[in-house]
């Protein structure tokens, strides 16, 4: 009887990238001047978090952001995440309030309207290239000096339908140890569920996502690299196997 929701899905997947372009399209000539100046970049973030807000909610997520820890204002901190669906992005805008430049794949920047806003904020990364990824670092390095922090999917792409949790590369880890700033693990809970690459699933219902207790790289060297890249992922695994003990927002 699955083929039933065949149209469904289809439908649901198409209104999905409706709702993507509909806010680009309306915020336009706003969008265009919060990109024309490094400076301007926390105006455009103001934005991106309207942006993802009104897709989730456009997509009937309930979503719910639980905080073990607040990140402070003015303070920057690498955040990351597991990486399951195209929604991680607007999950992540939405949990966290502090202004963060994403490292991503190259690739997105294809996507008609939001790759064009994508390759001029974030950090593009082509992960076949080790050129590509000494730049990474310079451009983050410059980020981080601006006063923004950075947000890095460390699977480096999304796994497998049947991966849980894939093993993690280590760029974040050292990038966030040469800075001396907090590794700040997020665990998404409902996301592959809820809207995966598998176009036929998904559907409306709860979208959990947990702010973890900080990571201090306080005193750390680059030796300490693996070591905090493994830290982070159990934090990161015990979460999706383990129940929550409250779904209350803070």
């Amino acid at each position: 009887m699955a083929f039933i929701k065949y149209p469904f899905w289809i439908l649901y997947r198409v209104w999905f990238y409706i709702l993507v372009a509909l806010p680009i399209i309306v915020l336009m000539p706003i969008l265009l001047v919060s990109i024309s100046r490094e400076k301007w970049y926390p105006y455009f973030f103001r934005l991106a978090r309207f942006w993802a807000k009104f897709i989730l909610i456009g997509m009937g997520f309930n979503y719910k952001i639980i905080r073990d820890q607040t990140p402070k204002p003015k303070k920057s901190y690498m955040f990351i995440a597991n990486h399951t669906s195209m929604v991680d992005i607007m999950l992540m805008l939405v949990s966290v309030k502090n202004p963060f430049v994403f490292v991503g794949k190259k690739e997105l920047a294809n996507i008609p309207l939001f790759g064009f806003f994508y390759k001029r904020t974030c950090i593009l990364v082509d992960r076949s290239s080790a050129k590509s990824r000494q730049a990474v670092f310079m451009r983050a390095q410059k980020r981080l000096k601006q006063g923004l922090s950075i947000c890095i999917f460390p699977e480096g792409g999304v796994p497998e339908e049947h991966v849980a949790l894939d093993d993690f590369k280590d760029g974040a880890f050292r990038l966030a140890i040469n800075h001396q700033i907090p590794v700040v693990p997020l665990t998404f809970y409902d996301n592959k569920k809820r809207f995966s690459y598998t176009i036929f699933s998904g559907g409306p219902g709860r979208m959990r996502a947990r702010i973890h207790s900080f990571l201090s790289t306080e005193g750390l060297k680059i030796e300490d690299t693996k070591l905090l890249n493994k830290k982070a992922r159990t934090v990161i695994w015990d979460a999706l196997h383990k129940p929550l003990k409250t779904e209350k927002l803070p």
